[in-house]
């Protein structure tokens, strides 16, 4: 928010209402008027600030308890990057011509943004995301301009730029093991272990302080199939078209997780490693079986 003015509970509810109604008659989800709240308080750096809660009503769930989303507002933040024009994924017939963006953090602002947030707050679910952040995208990764911003919103917040050594000494860093179930376990299928995500940073701030260059994974030989280089598997499970548990299997690798996995009458404890396409459309899954990887061949 940029506008002092809109901090305000009766302005934000109308212009929602708005919104809702909008939103109605171009899709047909239903947002319920009397449900719409806002409410405006003061943050511990006693700067004024916007918590809102919408429900909504979709054509899959239209009786029961809605869904809610949550909405945090504020103008006690800094952007110190650009943003960016991001498309929203939408696999869906109704998507109009050019897709649907919107401004959004660059991938440095939220990497930063998560590191800013796991030394002011320590909580399980920063320490998440700073480790997936750091395993998964490491094309994108812009290891200076991650560290700038950093300094800036820690500069901003008035703290001090975190490192290893502050975060073990954080009295919170006790909380953080035993909150690391309660708060994450209930948002995945499966919690994969606090200490596998703890003992992964420090290798985090020596790439991030140090320029520490990450070992490249190791490349899996594609077994004598043609594969699409420009395929990436959808973001969404609902966007596979397939009865296939793909979603699990992913999850697995990207949490460094094994699965059992029975297929053709045989049952395999693996860990997945690679997901790809070949030219002909078929999904080939590459995976370490027993300290051996499993290529798959042509027949």
């Amino acid at each position: 928010m940029t506008d002092a003015e809109h901090q305000d509970q009766d302005f934000l509810v109308n212009a929602f209402r708005e919104i809702a109604g909008w939103i109605y008659n171009a899709s047909g989800i239903d947002i319920p008027r009397d449900l719409i709240r806002f409410e405006v308080y003061t943050n511990p750096r006693g700067k004024i600030s916007v918590q809102g809660r919408i429900a909504y009503r979709g054509p899959l769930r239209p009786g029961g308890d809605p869904p809610r989303i949550k909405l945090d507002l504020t103008d006690d933040e800094v952007l110190v990057a650009d943003p960016v024009k991001s498309e929203v994924f939408h696999p869906y017939s109704d998507t109009p011509d050019g897709g649907i963006h919107i401004p959004s953090y660059c991938f440095e602002e939220v990497f930063a943004e998560k590191i800013r947030a796991l030394g002011e707050r320590l909580r399980p679910r920063d320490l998440y995301d700073v480790i997936h952040l750091y395993r998964h995208d490491s094309t994108r990764q812009d290891r200076e301009l991650i560290l700038n911003i950093l300094k800036e919103k820690c500069a901003f917040k008035g703290i001090a730029v975190p490192t290893m050594e502050t975060l073990e000494s954080e009295p919170e860093r006790a909380e953080l093991v035993s909150e690391w179930k309660n708060m994450l376990g209930h948002q995945v299928p499966v919690l994969p272990p606090f200490e596998q995500f703890w003992q992964e940073l420090p290798e985090v701030f020596e790439w991030l302080y140090r320029a520490v260059e990450k070992a490249a994974p190791s490349v899996i030989a594609a077994g004598g199939h043609l594969i699409d280089p420009t395929w990436k598997p959808p973001v969404m499970a609902s966007a596979w078209h397939t009865a296939a548990p793909m979603e699990i299997i992913r999850y697995a690798a990207a949490n460094r997780l094994c699965v059992n996995l029975t297929y053709h009458g045989s049952r395999r404890l693996i860990e997945p490693y690679s997901l790809r396409r070949t030219r002909d459309g078929n999904i080939i899954l590459y995976a370490v079986v027993n300290f051996r990887i499993i290529v798959p061949r042509k027949a």
